[in-house]
């Protein structure tokens, strides 16, 4: 090893060579555990990420957290370390390595940094035998573009050394700034910079008081992930919720041993919560990293795509961040068209994305988006360029004081129930489930959707009846994005009928391992008789072309979803 002076500390030159299988995505580089454990895995990806910023980065300032898995914090004194090496200036660390993403969001904009990196792998399970992952978010708080990820992902399969400034791991535990000759690294309050982008989004004092209400109960699952550090702080310290209403909010490495991914499934002791006797008005949870939520009321479940509906169409009226109105809003193409019909509604511009947050991201930056969803349990804002799992629940509980102003005291609650049926009675009804097949064999998988290619893509053609509805249209989803040019293909397929219903077939980038096929499908009803129905009795039929249209059990070996939501 070769070394080079630097005021505070030395630069080790370290040999490495290329490592198979750092391909770079939207969400970064997902893997086993153990897989970044190994020898210059990490090391090899940071110091490509450092080489493909370039000249650019040196002397700049980044931000550095995560969602508290295992490893994390072996992997902030490697991260630093490189960092140095590589001529930044200052990296700016959320205590214990904590940081939730849209948090991240948050500090890089309200802070003006260059950037920021990301140690979670989100949604999936943490511990030695599970999942680790990071990413890099951009100055605007914005996952990376494809620009720089593609550039790491070619550093990758040159690299040839490592940079590694030759300094004591840091401490922390202790908020405050640690110098190493001329770089510095601040560990600070994780909370601060993402509750005042908040306070500036939200009336918190409307808030407070309607937790006083002792008519409105409220309980909130953390799924022992990240939220969890700042569940207290949020709703007991500033909205005067009973520490009572926290549920698995003490982070653990790996999430207690569960899944932190909160759906039906998953958050099934919220869910039993929610549905048992006694069960309190309202609940939510969010994932690993912070950024996804689920909404409960009594005995009731809100569809992620039914969520973002409600949000925009209360938004001004509840929202002070949204008083003078919506710049427009945007959904995913897989999640369902309850916000086109609102969108339609209040004659506001409307958007269908691709699936990942960049594409709304770009959206927000041009102001043409101000709210945002995808039904993958992801609500966001412009506020920042991340989904944010506490922003949703915020907004809910906005929606809820503001439906319950001024009611006299034997007045009954404006339930969650009550808020989505009355949404429903405005703009009718999108019937709307997903099914998951997770750990799929990626060739298997790969063969549902050549079949869907073959037999119906490249051989139905529209008119054409299949399963009692009249095919309008079969592709696979292009988007060009209408402020850069780009063009994303290859993002779903889709079958869309003459009534509107929907069938999507989608594979997941998400896990770190396998394949995961997403079938989502969707029926729309305007008529109050149908909208107390179970959706999975509407939609039976339509399920049923859509597992017949992709022969997903036969190819799969597959005869039933691990998930429906």
């Amino acid at each position: 090893m070769a070394s080079a002076a630097t005021q505070g500390f030395s630069v080790v030159s370290k040999p490495t060579k290329p490592i198979e299988g750092q391909k770079t995505g939207t969400s970064g580089l997902r893997k086993k555990t153990k897989v970044f454990q190994s020898e210059n895995y990490l090391a090899n990806w940071i110091q490509s990420l450092f080489l493909a910023l370039g000249e650019e980065a040196k002397g700049k300032t980044i931000a550095l957290g995560g969602d508290g898995r295992y490893f994390n914090k072996e992997a902030v004194q490697i991260i630093l370390k490189l960092a140095a090496g590589n001529g930044l200036k200052k990296v700016v660390v959320g205590k214990d390595a904590i940081t939730a993403t849209p948090a991240m969001s948050a500090i890089i904009r309200r802070r003006k940094l260059y950037g920021g990196l990301i140690m979670s792998a989100s949604h999936n399970p943490a511990g030695p035998d599970e999942d680790w992952g990071i990413k890099f978010n951009y100055s605007a708080g914005e996952p990376a573009p494809e620009k720089i990820t593609d550039k790491i992902y070619g550093f990758t399969q040159s690299i040839q050394e490592l940079k590694i400034a030759d300094f004591p791991d840091v401490d922390l535990s202790k908020l405050g700034t640690t110098s190493f000759g001329d770089f510095e690294v601040e560990v600070i309050d994780y909370t601060t910079d993402y509750f005042d982008e908040l306070r500036e989004v939200f009336d918190f004092a409307k808030l407070r008081s309607f937790f006083a209400n002792p008519r409105f109960s409220f309980v909130y699952d953390a799924l022992h992930a990240v939220t969890g550090a700042y569940a207290s702080r949020l709703f007991v310290d500033e909205l005067g919720a009973s520490p009572d209403a926290l549920l698995n909010c003490v982070p653990k490495e790996d999430f207690g041993g569960g899944h932190p991914d909160p759906n039906l499934t998953y958050a099934h002791e919220l869910v039993e919560r929610l549905f048992g006797t006694d069960a309190p008005d309202f609940g939510a949870a969010s994932d690993g990293d912070g950024d996804r939520n689920m909404i409960l009321g009594r005995s009731f479940f809100v569809t992620p795509s039914d969520s973002v509906a409600v949000i925009a169409a209360n938004a001004q009226a509840a929202i002070p961040y949204f008083s003078a109105g919506l710049k427009g809003v945007a959904r995913s193409m897989p999640t369902s068209g309850a916000l086109d019909r609102v969108a339609k509604r209040l004659n506001l511009p409307f958007h269908e994305t691709p699936t990942g947050w960049k594409f709304f991201g770009n959206l927000m930056d041009a102001g043409q988006c101000s709210i945002c969803g995808e039904e993958s349990f992801g609500t966001g804002a412009d506020h920042v360029r991340e989904k944010d799992g506490l922003w949703a629940v915020l907004a809910w509980l906005s929606i809820l004081a503001t439906k319950n102003e001024g009611r006299g005291e034997g007045a009954a609650l404006v339930s969650v129930r009550d808020v989505v049926t009355e949404h429903w009675r405005t703009y009718g009804r999108n019937f709307y489930s997903r099914y998951d097949y997770e750990g799929v064999e990626s060739e298997r998988a790969e063969k549902v959707m050549a079949h869907l290619t073959e037999s119906v893509i490249d051989t139905v053609q529209p008119g054409t009846e299949l399963g009692g509805r009249v095919l309008e249209t079969a592709d696979n989803f292009a988007y060009t994005d209408p402020i850069d040019g780009s063009v994303a293909k290859g993002q779903g397929i889709r079958v869309v009928f003459r009534d509107g219903s929907r069938i999507i077939f989608r594979l997941s980038g998400t896990g770190s391992a396998g394949a995961t096929i997403r079938m989502y499908v969707e029926t729309y009803r305007d008529d109050p008789a149908d909208f107390d129905r179970d959706a999975q009795d509407v939609l039976a039929g339509i399920i049923a072309t859509a597992l017949e249209l992709s022969d997903l059990p036969a190819l799969t070996g597959r005869d039933k979803p691990t998930v429906i939501t």
